[in-house]
């Protein structure tokens, strides 16, 4: 890099010190910075002002103003411009870059769950300028370009188990607080690590709603699915009725004992609760089959109701056991979607009311992308199976038993 040389008035500098200005500072600064773009200019062109030299490259085409914010406040800066090559400052590169980290800095401190009025305190602590909430939300949508590209990417990885879930988040919309529905798709890849697959915000949990949502990873390229594990969300299992009809579904059994169990005395409750793991952990389904009509048969006088829905959801929540031993537990609940859906709850609580549907999408966009990150680092979900050898052999019978399956539950 060339050695500029500039001159400050003297007299102008204890003029400005000596009336005591508040402003004095920002003016010497202000001052400094355009006799700096002055001789970068006369260093480009090879030239100074009004000098002709056999070396000079370019002619000078006056100038444009061009604030700049500081530590001092905010100055207007004197910007030349060339005739024929443009003018080139490492003033505005180094703002240009330090801008960038600053919107950077606060996107991330949002995301993480710092409240905007929180954000807005440091930053002006930090810089010594206001930044108003407003401002801080507009600065976020810097995160926009990068939640689109994940949520719109191509699925082209094999994704043989997929779980699905729902949360909700309070948002306004014409003049009312309203909940909308932010929908969840979380797949485990053929090497057993998982992956955020999709989500997107709805007025409501319906069958069009998730059928739409469905038809949104199966146009991105998710097929040949083994299995689905969700709760029994009506509009879930219409939707994958229509959209994955060869897919199966396998109830999660965390949510189907909590089914079974609000309709349990509170004094039979955990006695029910260790059958039902007993259950859950049978090695055959023939086992399971049998474990369920014990259970039937000492509570039915006890809890009627409860084991009426433990009769009637059996199937669904035991779909599990046409998998092999070894990876039942890890697909047969939603739970890894449950620890999902927490922790957007937390980044969420800051916020309290999302001011519209694009906010959420934003910022829970924002979380889903850090989560399929942290996946894709520590790919935490070791499976002990290659999907080339055991699992296409359980493929028929799995489409099979889905076929009855969705049979029944249409019938219903």
């Amino acid at each position: 890099m060339a050695q500029l040389n500039i001159t400050l008035d003297q007299k102008e500098i204890l003029q400005l010190l000596t009336d005591s200005r508040p402003d004095a500072f920002r003016e010497i600064l202000q001052t400094g910075l355009n006799r700096i773009l002055q001789a970068e200019s006369s260093e480009q062109l090879k030239a100074e002002k009004y000098e002709r030299t056999e070396e000079r490259t370019d002619s000078r085409n006056g100038s444009r103003e061009r604030e700049l914010q500081t530590r001092l406040g905010r100055i207007t800066l004197n910007v030349p411009r060339h005739r024929n090559q443009p003018f080139k400052t490492l003033i505005f590169e180094n703002y240009s870059r330090s801008e960038r980290a600053l919107i950077t800095t606060m996107a991330e401190m949002v995301v993480e769950g710092v409240s905007t009025r929180k954000i807005s305190n440091v930053m002006e602590t930090l810089c010594d300028t206001p930044f108003s909430k407003s401002t801080v939300s507009e600065v976020c949508k810097e995160l926009d370009k990068d939640v689109r590209a994940f949520r719109e990417r191509p699925l082209e990885n094999i994704y043989p188990f997929v779980f699905l879930d729902a949360t909700y988040f309070k948002t306004r919309e014409k003049h009312r607080i309203i909940s909308k529905a932010f929908l969840i798709a979380l797949g485990a890849t053929a090497d057993g690590s998982r992956e955020i697959l999709g989500f997107g915000v709805y007025p409501n949990e319906s069958r069009n709603t998730w059928k739409d949502f469905l038809g949104s990873l199966k146009s991105r390229g998710l097929d040949d699915v083994l299995m689905f594990t969700s709760d029994a969300h009506e509009g879930i299992i219409k939707a994958l009725s229509q959209v994955f009809p060869e897919s199966p579904w396998q109830r999660c059994q965390t949510h189907f004992s909590r089914n079974i169990l609000t309709h349990v005395p509170k004094q039979y409750q955990a006695a029910i609760q260790a059958e039902l793991h007993i259950m859950y952990n049978c090695s055959t389904i023939e086992a399971a089959r049998k474990k369920r009509d014990e259970i039937i048969a000492e509570y039915q006088d006890l809890a009627e109701k409860a084991m009426q829905c433990l009769e009637e959801g059996f199937e669904s929540a035991m779909m599990v056991m046409f998998l092999p031993s070894t990876i039942r537990k890890l697909f047969r609940t939603s739970n890894h979607l449950e620890r999902v859906n927490r922790e957007l709850k937390r980044r969420s609580k800051v916020i309290g009311i999302f001011p519209n549907e694009a906010s959420i999408l934003r910022l829970m966009g924002s979380v889903l992308l850090e989560i399929h990150n942290r996946y894709s680092a520590l790919n935490s979900l070791t499976i002990s199976w290659k999907i080339g050898e055991s699992l296409p052999s359980l493929s028929d019978s799995l489409k099979k038993a889905a076929a009855e399956e969705y049979q029944l539950l249409l019938m219903a």
